[in-house]
């Protein structure tokens, strides 16, 4: 093996390790480091928040930034110990970032709190999926917020980290994180975000772009996991996705409608205001039981992605080998 295709390889193994961690640990209970740069982002957006995008860009440039600079830093230390090092240091990189496995069991908790008709304890969960307001929601209203929650979040939790891990190591893992982070944090319609939330919004929409995409085609390739078609899932995929106001949501959340053979969109109430969404899919409403089924989904997703960062690591070294000039 050539010498410079070793960080690739360990690059790789990082992903898939970093990957099973978290299929096995799920997220830390404390100290957890997205919390921490949460913390981080709220104390310096009393400082730098103000009504206008230019504050919001650099609001976005400082944290990113921040993150970018601690990624290199600790690439350079994992890269100390060798390919085991760098391994190592992409494998804790990854399981910090990644947030699937804790998804998916927020979704089963949400299902069984639904099937049992417990209506406080999912409105009370509800909020740590997604920013609805859940005092106003049913059972049918809460299973639509958790299962576009469950998708549209497959792309963000888990392969939107595993693409930028590929692609740019323990920075990339850590950029990425820092913007989705942000974005949920500041990248709101509301009247106190439009303008200073503009920022974080659009640039999580660029970094998902790729993702998102992915994402969409790894749920056609898994729908049969659910009973679901391939066709229908391409199909709502390619008829409905555009319709949707995010150009990555859409992606993930139309394959999974059509995955599943349901429907998604329509009145959705959040703090800030009422939006009405178009329909996702063909099938029926949802159903809590549909929530297990897209857990499932989740999950098969999830490790397709796993597996294809983790060869997009090997070609993404090998093209800067081939690149290297020639001494």
């Amino acid at each position: 093996m050539h010498r410079t295709s070793r960080p690739a390889t360990a690059r790789a193994a990082g992903l898939l390790l970093g990957f099973a961690a978290d299929r096995v640990f799920a997220d830390p209970a404390r100290w957890h480091p997205v919390a921490g740069f949460g913390r981080t982002a709220m104390a310096l957006e009393k400082a730098t928040y103000r009504d206008s995008r230019s504050a919001g860009i650099l609001h976005v440039a400082v944290l990113v930034g921040g993150a970018a600079g601690l990624g290199v830093a600790a690439t350079q230390v994992a890269r100390r110990g060798g390919w085991a090092g760098e391994a190592a240091g992409t494998a804790a990189a990854t399981w910090a970032v990644l947030g699937g496995t804790s998804l998916g069991r927020t979704g089963s908790t949400m299902a069984a709190h639904l099937e049992a008709d417990d209506l406080a304890a999912a409105r009370s969960l509800l909020p740590s999926l997604c920013g609805r307001d859940p005092s106003v929601l049913g059972v049918d209203g809460l299973t639509r917020a958790t299962l576009e929650s469950v998708a549209e979040n497959t792309s963000d939790s888990a392969v939107g980290a595993f693409v930028w891990g590929a692609v740019a190591g323990i920075p990339g893992l850590f950029v990425y994180r820092a913007s989705n982070t942000l974005d949920a944090m500041v990248g709101y319609r509301s009247p106190k975000y439009r303008n200073f939330g503009w920022a974080a919004a659009r640039w999580d929409d660029v970094l998902n772009l790729l993702p998102a995409r992915l994402t969409g085609a790894l749920t056609v390739a898994a729908a049969p996991t659910v009973g679901g078609s391939p066709n229908e899932a391409w199909e709502a995929w390619r008829r409905d996705a555009s319709q949707h106001p995010s150009p990555n949501a859409g992606v993930a959340e139309a394959s999974a409608a059509g995955a599943l053979g349901i429907s998604l969109g329509g009145r959705t109430e959040y703090a800030h205001g009422v939006e009405m969404r178009p329909v996702l899919g063909s099938g029926a409403s949802p159903r809590p039981v549909d929530l297990d089924r897209a857990v499932k989904l989740s999950a098969a997703v999830q490790g397709g992605a796993a597996l294809v960062s983790a060869a997009l690591a090997v070609a993404v070294g090998q093209l800067r080998f081939r690149r290297r000039p020639r001494s």
